[in-house]
């Protein structure tokens, strides 16, 4: 078993009068099946509505399943008397930083977390630094977070979470509210924290960029999982990601039109420099030319 499984989950959103009987229901998640090994970085993605955020919910039993079982660390989430243990095990950064940040300082902030827990004043402290460090806001730690950017506080958010040392960081769209900078800040720090702390990384996103170097994706459609597979093999449907009304990377979709207009290029490309070393020689582009693509590209 994984960090995170679920087995024949179903949730339902029932909407009841002012004497308690139910009026709607409405199924987000339906007869889903999933497991997500340790240290793994898993995207999830999904158009409104798909049920992505209710999973998420489910995770840090914020929700409970209407039917089947969530299991975090093999803690059944339904187990009153594991739901601390299970909130320590998988921390939640939302989309809006705001929401979360309750502190005057940052470093109050951060501290908060490990505080409620429990955790003695001079091993606080210990996170409090290390936190920061780790998605670099060591020289903001003295700051109010109104002064900070939408991306620092984000960040900021995720050292608060981090510093309470969960082993999984469940990240529900961080950057839908951030420009273009603050989503490439944002991301660059969980893909760190998950390569360098070992920190299992479940992220749900729209932007598709964002899952590039994710070791899995998953994508959901009407509460169920409906494809599940690395970013290259999901990435080389794209028909069939269109039909479940999702983008591709801005490049996997240029590589896509150039393929229907009969050039040789491989399915699921993903980033740029890959779409360069296989569309330059098809150009006739000899080894100087590619030389100085790269320049130009790093610059």
């Amino acid at each position: 078993m994984g960090i995170i499984k679920a087995s024949k989950l179903i949730f339902d959103y029932i909407r009841r009068d002012e004497e308690d009987n139910i009026e709607e229901v409405n199924r987000a998640i339906d007869d889903m099946d999933v497991d997500i090994k340790k240290g793994d970085f898993v995207a999830i993605l999904g158009h409104n509505g798909s049920g992505k955020s209710t999973f998420a919910k489910q995770i840090n039993g914020i929700l409970l399943p209407t039917e089947g079982t969530v299991w975090i660390s093999g803690m059944d989430t339904q187990d009153s008397s594991h739901i601390w243990d299970i909130r320590k095990t998988a921390g939640m950064v939302f989309q809006n930083p705001d929401n979360q940040i309750i502190g005057n300082i940052v470093e109050e902030d951060v501290g908060f977390g490990p505080e409620n827990l429990g955790v003695p004043t001079e091993e606080i402290w210990k996170r409090v630094d290390e936190s920061l460090e780790a998605v670099g806001m060591t020289a903001y730690r003295l700051k109010s977070p109104n002064k900070l950017s939408g991306g620092q506080k984000q960040r900021v958010a995720i050292a608060g979470v981090m510093a309470m040392r969960p082993q999984c960081i469940v990240l529900d769209e961080p950057t839908a509210m951030l420009d273009p900078n603050g989503r490439k800040d944002v991301i660059r720090t969980v893909r760190a924290l998950n390569r360098r702390e070992g920190i299992t990384v479940l992220l749900i996103t729209h932007y598709m960029e964002e899952v590039v170097h994710a070791d899995r994706v998953i994508v959901m459609d009407d509460g169920k999982i409906v494809m599940d597979g690395t970013p290259r093999e999901i990435f080389s449907q794209v028909d069939r990601l269109k039909a479940y009304r999702l983008d591709v990377p801005q490049v996997t979709e240029l590589a896509y039109e150039l393929r229907k207009a009969g050039m040789d290029l491989p399915e699921g490309i993903l980033t740029r420099k890959e779409l360069m070393d296989n569309l330059l020689p098809l150009l006739g582009c000899g080894s100087q030319e590619r030389k100085d693509e790269n320049h130009v590209d790093q610059s």
